[in-house]
């Protein structure tokens, strides 16, 4: 396992860490996040690019850019599943906090913010290529993102019984996707959602059809309230998809 203990580009995570495995840790430089970012996930590109099956462990969900940009590399093209309980689809024109963290889907997608994707040589992905399951939280500016750019949504549950896409495919795991009461150590909880049970019934689904060229987990908060509840059920949500 790959693991990238930080959120934004500050190394807070690392009592978060939930299994062994080589930690991508370069020497970040001073400034804007985008250009901290943007040296952290070049290494973890490398990292991901030189691997058969990566299996990696993030702070927050921006990372999927140097997953994907590591796939890319290696010459696939690959299909993104992500399952999360926010959309990640906000731009500059449409996020009500600023929040880089609310806007990596969008990214990849060849919406707003760019700076990041220009340095790691991203290319977009096409709507048409990614699938966004359980998003139960969408502020109003970026439900219209999603709606322009035709990104098809559905639950958890609809996963767990839908065909996969044919080729090789990246699979994304923000853990908040689950209810509270299973994970409440969130950094941006959202009421509702499914079971964790339900979510590991998908991620099974979709790991024995498609062909799952990386997958990656964005773990819980290890400082908010519940942090050993919400460890016990990411442990159960990723076991034997990890190793």
């Amino acid at each position: 396992m790959i693991f990238v203990p930080y959120f934004v580009g500050e190394r807070s995570r690392e009592s978060a860490r939930l299994g062994e495995g080589e930690v991508v840790e370069p020497p970040l430089p001073e400034g804007p996040a985008q250009r901290r970012l943007a040296v952290l996930y070049e290494a973890l590109a490398a990292r991901v690019q030189a691997a058969a099956r990566p299996r990696v462990q993030v702070g927050d969900c921006t990372a999927a850019l140097g997953v994907m940009a590591g796939l890319q590399r290696r010459g696939l093209d690959p299909w993104l599943i992500w399952l999360d309980a926010h959309g990640d689809f906000n731009t500059w024109q449409t996020t009500p906090s600023g929040f880089l963290g609310g806007m990596p889907l969008a990214m990849l997608a060849g919406l707003g913010e760019q700076t990041v994707m220009q340095a790691l040589g991203l290319r977009p992905l096409g709507a048409e290529r990614i699938l966004l399951a359980g998003a139960r939280d969408l502020d109003p500016g970026e439900r219209d993102n999603l709606a322009r750019a035709r990104v098809p949504l559905v639950t958890v549950e609809e996963l767990a019984g839908r065909p996969p896409p044919p080729g090789p495919v990246y699979v994304h795991l923000d853990v908040d996707v689950v209810n509270l009461s299973e994970m409440p150590a969130v950094d941006y909880p959202a009421p509702g959602g499914p079971a964790a049970a339900e979510v590991r019934a998908a991620l099974d689904h979709v790991f024995a059809e498609a062909e799952v060229a990386a997958f990656s987990v964005t773990g819980w908060n290890p400082e908010q309230h519940g942090s050993e509840r919400s460890r016990a059920t990411a442990e159960a949500l990723v076991r034997g998809l990890v190793d």
